[in-house]
């Protein structure tokens, strides 16, 4: 590599000579057993395992809140589910979808370690290419640099949206060098675009290892956050290029998966909705690679008649079941009276597990029940969710399970890895940005720069492959009074079209942790999770009864030991914490 080259020729003849003849007892100096020397690290293979390990500290390595998931901070805090189970159970995340948490409260650190961390094992890779091995040659360099420069845009974008400012570390800053005085007075955003316009312009549109990323999800990922930042043209670009253009790492291009469940199959991994996913894998030896955030978060005493079997977390919420109602056209309730009497989702309101059961005859979009496990409706292929049966505690966490990513009875033994002491953990990758993410970023970046039918044809697009997955029981019929249409009428209305699309988001990606960060990008955030705390915190009193937003708990105060540590003179905490 020529920076290897320059140095190298800058020693001179005598340097050279007394290299070679000079005695040493350097042959006498052992290193310790099991740790890695300079010139290994530095070579081709040093970096490259490296760089594999700031890809595996994506899922958040066992921190049950730190992995992109965002399944408590994004699903939990935006109104789609609660924690459920027992209340005294996992008890650090009932302040946090109460909003009643502070700075010193447990899991305020989660995401910042995680985050952190991954940014450490990216600035490593970036730092052993300062002063490669002979064996790295320029094209391995920048290949290898723009996948550590897009891992640390994403680690400091997941930062970002939950902190806002935070200490920005890059590969000059190192223990002992100045990192203890980096203060988060500078705002993130330039450096996670610089980091992602330099993987756009050096990552390849494929790649010889499908988990890698490439150029295609680098400006997907752009795109998303000029959308946060509101630069709503160049959002347009950048998502108009990836639409028309983009394919996969592995060469397909992107598309909507036909059938919506089989996104979250594990044998369809890597489909060509897939933008960019972390890949888990079973049965490697070890659960952390296989989705290690969800393992409690299954349908509770299952036995062998269904998945997981422990522990009742992530219950779905009333207010976000109701959501799914549509009326006799097939369009959402828009006006948001899905949560009235008449039109909710019948289910054991009552939360009674000796009630009678009525199943709902109402029009359903169907995406529900490939999100939501309900009684009486096939889950999966397991058999009918059984109801209170697989509730840990349903006064506190209401009648619903979980459904997306949990394995199914075929995937017992493949996608599924039954090595620990619960078998809720899957081989199922989890897509961080999915090409139905894409088209409706898209289409919200249409309506603000005036382009309304672009948009509607965006989101037709998303439903007409809703109106496909109808979910049908073995005898062939729908499992539900599925009606569901497009939007056939001109969009005119920027406003009308507004609420479209972010009704379509949380129908489309719900459960995937992004709901709260856009209610909070939107502005909407305090009107809609009061919208939710009148329903789900009536009838669920214990763990939601008398709960409220506040303006303040639109960001995570900054853990109180990080500040402890360095002190708040550097650290400066969030407003109202």
């Amino acid at each position: 590599m020529k920076n290897f080259k320059l140095k190298f020729g800058a020693l001179s003849l005598s340097a050279m000579m007394m290299v070679a003849v000079s005695c040493s007892d350097e042959f006498l100096e052992v290193p310790p057993t099991g740790l890695l020397a300079q010139a290994q690290l530095s070579s081709l293979a040093g970096i490259e395992a490296s760089l594999i390990a700031a890809y595996s500290q994506v899922n958040g390595r066992g921190n049950r809140l730190g992995s992109p998931s965002n399944w408590v901070w994004g699903s939990i805090r935006g109104g789609e589910a609660n924690k459920g189970t027992d209340p005294g159970d996992f008890t650090t995340i009932n302040p946090i979808q109460r909003f009643e948490n502070d700075a010193a409260s447990g899991e305020m650190g989660s995401k910042w370690n995680v985050c952190y961390e991954g940014i450490a094992r990216a600035n490593n890779v970036l730092r052993l290419l300062q002063e490669p091995g002979p064996d790295v040659t320029d094209a391995d360099a920048i290949r290898l640099a723009a996948q550590a420069r897009f891992l640390r845009a994403h680690f400091y974008f997941e930062l970002k949206r939950d902190y806002n400012n935070t200490p920005y570390v890059d590969e000059n800053v190192d223990y002992g060098s100045g990192l203890e005085e980096v203060s988060n007075n500078q705002d993130l955003w330039p450096f996670i675009e610089a980091d992602f316009q330099y993987a756009i312009d050096n990552l390849p549109a494929t790649q010889s290892q499908v988990g890698r990323v490439n150029s295609w999800a680098a400006k997907a990922y752009m795109g998303k956050v000029y959308l946060y930042q509101g630069k709503f043209s160049q959002a347009k670009s950048m998502f108009d290029d990836v639409i028309a253009n983009g394919v996969t790492s592995n060469g397909l291009k992107y598309d909507l998966v036909p059938y919506y469940d089989d996104m979250f199959r594990g044998a369809n991994d890597n489909h060509q909705e897939s933008v960019w996913a972390y890949q888990s894998a079973a049965g490697t030896g070890s659960v952390l690679n296989a989705n290690p955030e969800f393992d409690l978060n299954f349908p509770y005493n299952t036995g062998p008649a269904g998945p997981g079997n422990c522990c009742g977390f992530f219950q779905p919420s009333f207010t976000f079941v109701n959501a799914f109602r549509t009326d006799a056209n097939g369009l959402p309730l828009l006006d948001k009276s899905y949560n009235d009497p008449a039109n909710r989702v019948k289910s054991d309101m009552g939360l009674n597990s000796d009630q009678d059961f009525t199943p709902d005859a109402g029009n359903l979009d169907p995406r529900l029940d490939h999100t939501v496990g309900r009684r009486g409706i096939p889950y999966l292929d397991w058999q009918d969710h059984p109801g209170a049966a697989w509730i840990r505690n349903q006064p506190n966490g209401g009648p619903y399970s979980p459904k997306k990513y949990v394995y199914a009875r075929s995937e017992q033994g493949s996608f599924q890895d039954n090595s620990s002491w619960t078998p809720g953990y899957t081989g199922i990758n989890f897509m961080i940005i999915r090409f139905a993410d894409v088209l409706l970023m898209s289409a919200e970046a249409d309506i603000e720069t005036g382009n309304l039918e672009s948009a509607r044809a965006k989101v037709n697009r998303v439903r007409e492959r809703a109106m496909n997955s109808k979910l049908l029981r073995e005898d062939g019929t729908p499992a539900a009074n599925y009606v569901i249409s497009t939007y056939d009428a001109p969009w005119t209305d920027a406003n009308a079209a507004r609420t479209a699309v972010r009704m379509e988001r949380m129908l489309e990606l719900g459960m995937e942790g992004h709901r709260f960060y856009d209610l909070i990008r939107w502005n909407t955030v305090q009107a809609e999770l009061d919208f939710y705390f009148a329903l789900d915190g009536t009838i669920l009193t214990g763990a939601l009864g008398g709960a409220k937003f506040s303006d303040k708990y639109r960001l995570v105060p900054i853990p109180q030991d990080q500040i402890d540590l360095v002190g708040s003179d550097i650290l400066i905490q969030n407003p109202g914490f």
